[in-house]
């Protein structure tokens, strides 16, 4: 009989997940905010909103109740966006197989969380485990696993070839992940650089927002007079941009993922240049699944940003574009990290600005594309 297990968040990259591990005969316990998902995931053993068109196991059970579908478990793993996660936490702190440090837990999530006093004005912006360290009891601390990179919900649900990374302090938490993911089609490797692999998982969804930016630009040959502002490129802009140009973007993105890691304390280099590095960069960028390019790409397709004012605003009413790109909070935690560092960022400190409206996207390529020509 395999191993009780529970994912807390139900979707896309949380559902994909429970499926493979329910398939390799474990129990496991879905958790969806919403009674009627899990409802519906129960009855019709499909998660039509966030991965429609895919029959999940029997094995896999969903449940509305967190308390309930965390107690008694194994294994943790933790799906929620990076807005919610501190809010998740807090409801299973009371379970006993956690507070006596019985249960595994590791972290899906991408992206960096607030400073201690619950705002980053107030705090530098930490990343997940370390501020998960802070609430989870002793037991956790450098025990925590988190796991990341070059993958998509909608191919790993359905068996396409895919490489995730299990990072850990502690070695034989990573293995234990690692065999409890890995399938034929699944490969899981093992890393010690925690700093660095969530570095990279948070700040490639800012260079990814960027990336959709470009590729709008590239297919906009002439400025539409009835487009609005935000849209607008000039005569000949898609002439401009290629195949290099992106090449050129994500190269750069690269730079400033590593730089931003190795000053956060990432300990392996080669970390950047490995499938949690370059080859999560690099699908997050390209892939038509991507919330965060199809973020660029709708800044300037459909001026998406025009209803908010600014960043903060963006934030707070996220939902109202219809999916999370986890980009949007990464941005703004960047730009904080980037400062406090005194780290030359000008792709993610861009983006940032775009999204707070404080310039055009025009302005944008302009002023990177003006950075590298005078270096």
């Amino acid at each position: 009989m395999g191993a009780k297990i529970a994912v807390l968040g139900a979707g896309a990259w949380g559902t994909a997940v429970a499926k493979v591990i329910a398939d390799k005969g474990n129990e496991v316990a879905l958790w969806a905010h919403e009674p009627s998902a899990a409802v519906g995931i129960n009855e019709t053993r499909v998660n039509a909103r966030y991965l429609p068109g895919v029959t999940l196991p029997t094995s896999l059970r969903a449940c509305a109740d967190i308390v309930e579908a965390a107690s008694d478990k194994e294994i943790i793993i933790l799906a929620v966006p990076s807005l919610y996660l501190l809010d998740t936490v807090k409801q299973i702190l009371n379970i006993s197989s956690i507070r006596e440090g019985e249960t595994a837990i590791a972290v899906l999530t991408k992206g960096f969380l607030p400073g201690p006093t619950g705002s980053a004005k107030g705090g530098s912006p930490r990343l997940i485990l370390e501020t998960l360290e802070d609430y989870l009891p002793g037991f956790y601390r450098r025990s925590l696993v988190y796991i990341a990179g070059p993958s998509h919900a909608e191919e790993v649900s359905r068996g396409k070839i895919t490489g995730l990374i299990a990072a850990s302090e502690n070695a034989k938490n990573s293995i234990r992940f690692r065999d409890i993911l890995k399938s034929r089609r699944l490969f899981v490797f093992s890393s010690f650089d925690v700093r660095g692999v969530q570095v990279a998982a948070a700040a490639k969804n800012v260079i990814a927002i960027a990336f959709g930016i470009l590729d709008a630009l590239k297919t906009r040959p002439r400025i539409d007079a009835s487009a609005p502002a935000a849209e607008a490129a000039p005569d000949g802009a898609a002439d401009a941009f290629g195949d290099g140009t992106e090449s050129l973007l994500l190269a750069a993105g690269l730079n400033e993922i590593q730089i931003l890691g190795m000053a956060m304390g990432a300990t392996h280099p080669e970390t950047f240049t490995s499938i949690s590095g370059v080859g999560d960069l690099d699908v997050t960028c390209r892939s038509v699944f991507g919330r965060n390019r199809r973020l660029g790409r709708e800044i300037i397709e459909k001026d998406i940003l025009r209803p908010f004012t600014n960043l903060e605003d963006l934030l707070a009413r996220i939902n109202e574009i219809g999916y999370l790109p986890e980009g949007a909070a990464a941005a703004k935690y960047v730009k904080i990290l980037a400062e406090k560092h005194k780290l030359k960022m000008p792709i993610s400190t861009g983006i940032c600005q775009i999204l707070n409206k404080e310039i055009k996207p025009m302005e944008f390529v302009d002023n990177f594309l003006g950075g590298m020509i005078s270096r």
